[in-house]
């Protein structure tokens, strides 16, 4: 089997931000290597930026996200593969829940994408934001 078709599988059914924390702390220190992680975190939103910005792979949105113990982390949604609203659709202090992918390049670049319903050749696992008990996907 390989880690792609393992994805499934692999992401939490509930929020498990020690579980992320332990991942994002184990890709800093060295350890992880660089293949990127299915996570389901929760938290609230601690900061969104005020304007989407269009990339090579289509418009997205930013907000982060506390995940407790002092930790918050990048959200990337993809607002054209995503079922909601014009941005922002999220506000700091929303509560939110989070499936996506973990990516890591750098301490001052890591994030989690993949917050959409769609899947792709490298990524197998449909991802979801619902804030404050709202689903987008």
């Amino acid at each position: 089997m390989n880690a792609v078709a393992d994805c499934k599988a692999a992401v939490s059914v509930q929020c498990d931000n020690d579980r992320f924390r332990m991942d994002q702390q184990s890709f800093e220190q060295g350890g992880a290597g660089r293949a990127d992680l299915p996570e389901h975190i929760c938290g609230r939103v601690v900061a969104v930026a005020p304007m989407a910005r269009r990339t090579r792979s289509g418009l997205h949105s930013f907000f982060y996200v506390d995940v407790g113990q002092g930790v918050s982390i990048r959200i990337v949604s993809d607002l054209d593969r995503m079922n909601a609203p014009a941005w922002p659709w999220v506000r700091k202090g929303d509560e939110v829940d989070i499936i996506g992918r973990y990516y890591y390049d750098n301490l001052r670049r890591q994030g989690i994408d993949w917050t959409h319903h769609g899947v792709g050749r490298h990524w197998d696992t449909p991802g979801n934001v619902i804030v404050n008990g709202t689903k987008f996907q």
